[in-house]
């Protein structure tokens, strides 16, 4: 079955029947939340999620991780309701595996295991940031057009991807995002301001480096366009390139190489960690 035809499931882990899990625990989550009357950034921000990950709990679409439910169950005075099913959702968690459209998979499997992933992007913000709003704006205006279940199932997939963030030990990450990025206002204007906000909550956590190549930039080393490069098995460094849904998985040591060190010479000459962040802080302003 194509995801364009027939019935989709909404989240990762609907068909192997842990999504039940999964939405049983996100309503819970959702009525002691509301007990005590705390909006979803304001219980974001005392557990260290932004709200668009809240909310995607609370739908069941993300998989709240053990030592979140240990801090809820803290904060929210739940007297062990989310600790008592650590168990369940630490046996869900290994039966569920994130869907991807085919073409993907391989690069999605091999993403979840790298131990480093260093993004340049010149055309959206790289899936790993995007808020659920600019990820249903994104898919939304793909073509051919996809339906409405293609587009959610999509957006879950992309919002589960992001657990890799939450992880501990972590893996270590990088971006640089061109400045065009940056002012190109997908989805409007308030998903646009959202989506600078989520790039500067991503941007200050310790194991994340993004950074900003500024247009006036009179030497730009990649003009062939985005790429990734992941640390994988025993160091192994490999490069992924993708071309209107024509994906290459890039294995060869000189190939992988000749990107490794475009991208060395794109952190040399974009913005410093700290200067991307006072730029996207005065655009984000700007809204």
């Amino acid at each position: 079955m194509t995801e364009e035809s027939g019935r989709r499931p909404e989240t990762p882990a609907e068909e192997n029947g842990s999504a039940g899990v999964f939405a049983v625990l996100g309503k819970q989550l959702k009525l002691m939340r509301e007990r005590a009357g705390l909006n979803q950034r304001e219980f974001g921000q005392l557990v260290g999620y932004g709200p668009d990950q809240i909310s995607a709990m609370e739908r069941g679409v993300r998989t709240p991780r053990p030592e979140f439910l240990r801090r809820a169950d803290e904060i929210l005075g739940a007297n062990g309701v989310f600790i008592a099913v650590i168990p369940e959702v630490e046996e869900a968690m290994t039966r569920a595996r994130t869907r991807h459209p085919e073409w993907y998979r391989g690069y999605a499997a091999l993403e979840e295991q790298a131990s480093a992933l260093h993004v340049y992007s010149n055309l959206l913000v790289p899936g790993l940031l995007q808020t659920e709003a600019y990820a249903e704006a994104v898919f939304a205006q793909w073509r051919p057009l996809l339906s409405e279940q293609a587009i959610a199932k999509r957006v879950a997939d992309r919002m589960a991807r992001q657990q890799k963030f939450d992880v501990w030990p972590s893996a270590t990450f990088s971006f640089v995002l061109d400045e065009s990025v940056l002012l190109r206002p997908l989805g409007g204007p308030e998903v646009h301001a959202q989506q600078l906000q989520n790039l500067l909550r991503i941007g200050r956590l310790r194991t994340v480096e993004l950074q900003v190549m500024p247009m006036d930039r009179a030497e730009q080393p990649s003009m062939d366009g985005p790429f990734n490069l992941l640390t994988v098995r025993k160091g192994e460094q490999v490069a992924y390139v993708e071309i209107h849904t024509y994906p290459r998985l890039i294995s060869d040591a000189e190939e992988v190489g000749v990107l490794a060190e475009r991208y060395g010479l794109l952190r040399a000459q974009a913005l410093r960690p700290s200067e991307s962040l006072d730029l996207i802080e005065k655009l984000r302003g700007r809204l």
